[in-house]
């Protein structure tokens, strides 16, 4: 039974950040002591602002942005986006939950995050309401919410999940069809909430989407965050995770199928800011076909308060053709002597011919082969998920993806 949605319009101006001097760390420079001027490096220094006019133009040079094809994302950077959700299409499924458009002056949006770049916060300039989900009942909840009818139009969205104390639930982010879009996800996980959320990009081949999900975990809750990004031209989502107090617990996964000349990125941030907390990053994804590219940056800072923190991020990259490029860029700040452990893990390469030969030395033809090996590659994350109505759909989903690569292509060297 679809779940009712509240639609509500909003004129509000757009909230600002506090009003300070930044110096802007995340888009300028600084001196280095007399050498000349070098780019801020480290993650936790970022500048951050809610207003789009706050970050200069973006050149592609800034690190933040230095991996992406900013030239096909111009309209989003520096355009003004229709935050109207008229044009939006939306069918939200399961409960219990509740869910509702709220005014961008609600006092529950700007709870998890602020914009480190110029996109999200061009997106939190411009949007008009946000779609608010919240979650508060103890019996396992899953809310799937199916978005589409974006069209070409460059648009801004934002989204508030909260789970509520104690509360457990699965929220499912779907999205389809053509898109321009830029938007911000806000997660807030309140004290012993267990909660995944499930972003699925099966966007139109010339679709742009650039997100950026900013999520807050509270003492001994536990966040399960999973990127699936399989359709679009340039996708881009870029999950933040602060656990601010005790006990706080994220899992981070991510599985994705790049093809000729898409381009699919996730810099993923994991900021421990409390005492005993826990982290695990896994991104998986699998290349094929000319110009097919894949990036993905896994940063995670251990503060000085963040004593007997247990961390470790990895991502592993197949590519099946030449032609295709993934970098995979592993960062991590350790600011106390105090952990558990931390650690992190990058690999790219090609097929195991072992396991080809395995598979053939079997009667399985070649094609096949390289079919089971891709699908046993990113199985391991789909599996992650929880939910098997949805791991079933994703598996056929990857499967599509493969099967509808030319046979030269999947026999391409290996």
């Amino acid at each position: 039974m679809a779940s009712p949605v509240t639609l509500t319009t909003s004129s509000s101006s757009p909230k600002k950040a506090d009003a300070q001097d930044h110096s802007r760390l995340g888009s300028k420079q600084h001196s280095d002591g007399g050498w000349g001027l070098v780019p801020i490096q480290v993650r936790s220094a970022r500048f951050a602002s809610y207003d789009v006019r706050d970050f200069e133009p973006v050149s592609g040079q800034e690190a933040e942005w230095k991996h992406t094809p900013v030239a096909r994302l111009q309209p989003l950077l520096t355009d003004p986006l229709d935050g109207d959700i008229e044009a939006l299409t939306l069918v939200a499924t399961g409960g219990p939950a509740t869910i509702e458009w709220i005014d961008r002056s609600d006092a529950r949006i700007a709870t998890a995050g602020t914009p480190e770049e110029r996109a999200s916060a061009n997106a939190w300039s411009s949007f008009e309401s946000a779609l608010s989900i919240r979650i508060d009942s103890e019996t396992p909840t899953e809310i799937t919410v199916h978005r589409s009818g974006l069209g070409d139009v460059p648009r801004a969205a934002h989204t508030v999940i909260h789970a509520a104390h104690h509360s457990v639930g699965t929220v499912v982010l779907q999205n389809s069809g053509k898109a321009m879009l830029s938007e911000n996800v806000e997660i807030v996980l309140d004290e012993g909430a267990h909660l995944t959320v499930v972003t699925v990009q099966e966007w139109d081949d010339d679709a742009t989407h650039l997100a950026s999900h900013f999520a807050t975990v509270g003492r001994d809750a536990r966040l399960k965050h999973v990127v699936v990004s399989l359709g679009g031209s340039v996708v881009r989502v870029n999950p933040s995770v602060h656990l601010v107090s005790e006990g706080g617990d994220v899992e981070l996964f991510g599985v994705y199928f790049a093809d000729t000349g898409q381009h699919l990125e996730q810099q993923v941030f994991v900021d421990h800011d409390a005492p005993n907390t826990r982290s695990r990053v896994s991104y998986k994804g699998a290349l094929q076909g000319l110009g097919a590219h894949t990036v993905w940056v896994g940063d995670v800072l251990i503060r000085p308060t963040a004593s007997g923190t247990d961390s470790y991020e990895q991502n592993r990259n197949l590519l099946l053709t030449d032609g295709a490029r993934a970098d995979s860029i592993p960062n991590l700040e350790i600011e106390t002597g105090d952990i558990a452990g931390a650690g992190h893990a990058s690999a790219s390469g090609r097929f195991d011919d072992e396991q080809l030969f395995y598979l053939q030395a079997r009667g399985i033809r070649e094609d096949e082969a390289r079919r089971l090996v891709v699908r046993g590659f990113l199985s391991e994350i789909v599996q992650k998920i929880g939910s098997p109505e949805l791991e079933s759909r994703l598996q056929s989903a990857i499967e599509a993806e493969l099967v509808g690569g030319s046979e030269s292509t999947l026999e391409g060297q290996a």
